[in-house]
């Protein structure tokens, strides 16, 4: 479609007054419509109106309910828009004048437009005016519009997320879905909402009669919903399976991610044996970092209720996710890259991921990318994946693939690195077979993504974020050679608070989903519920959810055990103590259960209590880290440093990786006199953690106590790198560059804090013994003269008595014959 000028030209007819809804309300024929085009008439051209949406040349489906028209004014005295819709009919144009900067039609009118633009382009003109003289033309613009042919047929089923995403973590209850037509006027009906569990990935069978979607069912993360679509849907244990149940005796634990149903309905692929760097990011704009680092392809068979690994893509070498059938369920596309090993996570998987777990690509940038895979299904024998020309070998990350209907095409997603809601994401278009990709015209600036072909194939929806941290959804059309059309908004389905995602066309009537509701929801779920708020720190969130778990069942040990912990985190230590007790008198062999109540009793400072409880703990369960660390502690407190540090040592030998363990029994040591001890520990934890501050810091000052001056040096400074205004730090690694004769460092350093610190008598005592080894026997003087004045101002008379001495001894020494130079 050829690009239209965006400037108006002369030619505006006389027009039909339309009303412009609750904007301004005109009855008959508008006097002022008649000034404005009179004016308009006489001018060329016009700038300084800009639309935002629609986008010049955009397509509408036949059956999409009014958009809302926006621009934006540059002219501050416009206060006052004349909008010209003309069309090729010859018949009258229509006028309607508005005194905001949008406009949506009434459902009436809208009709009328697309009707008279359908295969031909309107345009719609925008004049801006000021009310009190509508002859001067402040600015103007134009675009043109038109209507398709073809409707989109179908209705949409959508999530809506509230952000940030950590938020919605830990509280899965304000997640909701929405299913509708893109004809509805208002917002889709909410069909399932409240669930206090994660509800995730959704896809439909071809024929719309099948739904698939990801679930938190009990304690098992991999677990899956498969369901008949029909108006009242419920989700219960009879139709949850769970991607655990492959290999389960491997032990690898499995989170059925990016899971999709095949065309047929009989099939549904997922990858299992997985892990993800799921992680949280700061702000409301991208607010989390997903991408799969290891996983296999694995097929349930719903006629046999069993489960394998895809030949072809089960490589353990390589993570393979991401997978999507073609329409016929012959072929197979995925994404694969080499799998990886986070550096800093060791112990039991975790879905959620902090920061500190995913330091290479949070901080370091460490770039990970995808091509995309092609691989034959044969009933379920696999065979050779390929890469896919044109989604691979490119030098980007290249993720989400999907065909369109007709097996015609294949619509995927590139950025720079890494997958799920990248910034740079944009959506690419390719034969089926592969071949050279084309960047669609429908991108919006920023994050595209999330996108489903409608049943028909000549509509695409997908997400974006051009304007806004919330996702919209946005609809573009197809045509037969592939070519895309500006993108258009659907804002009128999606909450302004709400992040719309995962879109997917049903191939279903709009009425088809009424409700989806859950029965699977027990103490359980709710005791999952209440773990998600404990680890954000929600205490009050992680209550409710514990105590709904009690009401479900009264003899749920780790309901009870969750209510502890909250009111730990709230400092309510009695309520903690009678929760844990409780959890106890329930399940009295539980060490961890044994653990937390020690904790809870040592914050009361009932240290005898805590410690019979602990040792209980230790002894069900030695490998009980958390149990040797808080002993070690009630056993510290009582000042026990032997039974601390014995404590303290099972824990490093349970997780040597515990660097905050091995830093209390490293202290500990030191304090009872173990030096050598202390500087075993402290290596190791600096080895671990270059950035441990009091680690490097107490290195340091242990290596310089056994006269190692000169590697003690070398960790000073490392802490002193990491908190470069630690006061401290800065004297105790100049002293030790003093007692290693490099004196001009250390004066470097004596001067650095006076600059802080003018009036230290200390410092500025130092900085004259360093003078004085460098034969800079006046400035060494000056600098006692007012270090002297400044201890007798603080009267800190052992100072004084110590700068004296100084002084005679300087005085009673000659002068050098040759001073050294200054």
């Amino acid at each position: 479609m050829r690009k239209l000028i965006q400037k108006l030209a002369i030619g505006l007819t006389a027009a039909l007054v339309v009303a412009a809804g609750v904007l301004l309300d005109f009855s008959r024929h508008d006097p002022i419509i008649d000034e404005i085009l009179s004016a308009v008439a006489g001018k060329k051209q016009f700038e300084g109106v800009s639309f935002e949406t629609p986008q010049d040349d955009s397509l509408f489906p036949p059956d999409l309910a009014a958009p809302t028209f926006r621009w934006k004014d540059s002219h501050a005295d416009a206060d006052l828009w004349l909008i010209v819709l003309e069309f090729q009919d010859r018949e009258k144009s229509i006028s309607v004048l508005v005194k905001e900067t949008t406009w949506r039609p009434k459902p009436s009118l809208w009709e009328t437009i697309k009707k008279r633009s359908i295969d031909q382009p309107a345009t719609v003109t925008v004049v801006g005016v000021n009310s009190q003289s509508p002859r001067i033309i402040l600015s103007s613009q134009r675009i043109r519009i038109q209507t398709s042919v073809d409707p989109v047929g179908a209705p949409l089923f959508y999530r809506e997320v509230n952000l940030p995403f950590v938020e919605a973590v830990k509280d899965p209850s304000n997640i909701r879905w929405r299913f509708g037509s893109v004809s509805s006027a208002t917002q889709p009906p909410i069909v399932l909402e409240k669930m206090p569990v994660c509800g995730n990935c959704h896809s439909f069978s071809a024929d719309g009669s099948l739904l698939g979607m990801d679930i938190d069912y009990a304690n098992d993360k991999g677990s899956y919903a498969i369901v008949p679509i029909q108006r009242q849907i419920t989700l219960d244990r009879q139709n949850i399976i769970t991607w655990s149940e492959f290999k389960r005796n491997e032990g690898d634990p499995t989170f059925g991610l990016l899971s999709q149903v095949s065309p047929d309905g009989r099939y549904v692929v997922s990858t299992v044996k997985d892990e993800s760097v799921f992680v949280p990011k700061p702000g409301l704009d991208f607010s989390q970092l997903f991408f799969p680092i290891k996983g296999i392809l694995c097929i349930y068979d719903r006629q046999t209720a069993s489960f394998r690994s895809l030949p072809g893509a089960d490589n353990p070498a390589q993570v393979q996710s991401n997978p999507v059938w073609s329409p016929d369920g012959k072929y197979l596309l995925f994404a694969a890259a080499e799998s990886y090993q986070l550096k800093n996570v060791a112990g039991p998987r975790k879905v959620l991921l902090s920061p500190e777990d995913c330091r290479e690509f949070l901080q370091d940038g460490k770039p990970f990318r995808f091509d995309i895979y092609r691989i034959p299904f044969n009933e379920g024998n696999g065979g050779v994946a390929e890469p896919l020309k044109g989604a691979s070998g490119n030098g980007m990350s290249n993720f989400f693939p999907r065909y369109s209907p007709d097996g015609k095409w294949i619509v995927f997603c590139k950025a720079k690195n890494y997958m799920l809601l990248q910034p740079d994401s944009e959506l690419y278009i390719i034969p089926a077979e592969g071949g050279d990709a084309r960047r669609l015209r429908a991108n919006t600036p920023r994050m595209n993504s999330w996108h489903s072909f409608s049943p028909n194939g000549k509509w695409l929806v997908f997400s974006g974020k051009p304007q806004s941290p919330y996702t919209r959804l946005f609809l573009t059309h197809i045509d037969e050679q592939g070519d895309s059309t500006p993108p258009i908004v659907l804002e009128h389905l999606t909450s302004p608070d709400r992040a719309a995602n995962i879109p997917e066309f049903v191939n279903a009537n709009a009425t088809a989903i009424g409700q989806i509701r859950q029965r699977f929801i027990d103490d359980v779920s709710f005791v999952r519920a209440a773990r998600e708020f404990l680890k954000g720190n929600d205490y009050d969130g992680a209550q409710r959810q514990a105590q709904k778990a009690i009401e479900f069942n009264p003899k749920n040990s780790d309901a009870y055990d969750c209510l502890g912990l909250a009111m730990f985190g709230r400092k309510d230590y009695d309520q903690a103590i009678v929760a844990l007790t409780e959890a106890i008198r329930l399940e009295p062999s539980n060490s961890v259960f044994l653990t937390h109540l020690g904790s809870a009793l040592i914050a009361k400072n009932l240290l005898n209590e805590a410690i019979v409880h602990l040792n209980r703990s230790v002894q069900i369960d030695p490998d009980n880290i958390d149990a040797y660390y808080n002993l070690g502690t009630a056993l510290y407190r009582q000042g026990d440093k032997p039974g601390a540090i014995l404590n303290w040592t099972h824990a490093v030998r349970c997780k040597p990786q515990d660097t905050e363990v091995r830093y209390n029994l490293a202290r500990t040591f030191e304090e009872t006199g173990q030096i050598d001890s202390a500087i075993v520990h402290y290596r190791q934890i600096v080895e671990q953690n270059p950035g441990h501050i009091q680690a490097q810091a107490k290195l340091g000052m242990a290596l310089c106590s056994k006269a190692a001056f000169q590697e003690g040096a070398v960790h000073l400074s490392n802490a002193l790198n990491l908190d470069p205004d630690n006061k401290a730090l800065r004297f105790n690694l100049a002293i030790t560059l003093a007692r290693m004769k490099q004196h001009e460092q250390a004066m470097g350093h004596w001067l650095q804090l006076l600059q802080n610190d003018p009036r230290n008598a200390s410092v500025r005592l130092n900085l004259a013994m360093s003078y004085v080894e460098l034969g800079r026997r006046e400035d060494a003087l000056d600098a006692l003269t007012i270090a002297l004045r400044d201890a007798q101002s603080a009267r800190d008379e052992k100072l004084i008595g110590q700068i004296d001495n100084v002084i005679q001894r300087i005085q009673r020494s000659p002068p050098p014959s040759n001073p050294k130079p200054q």
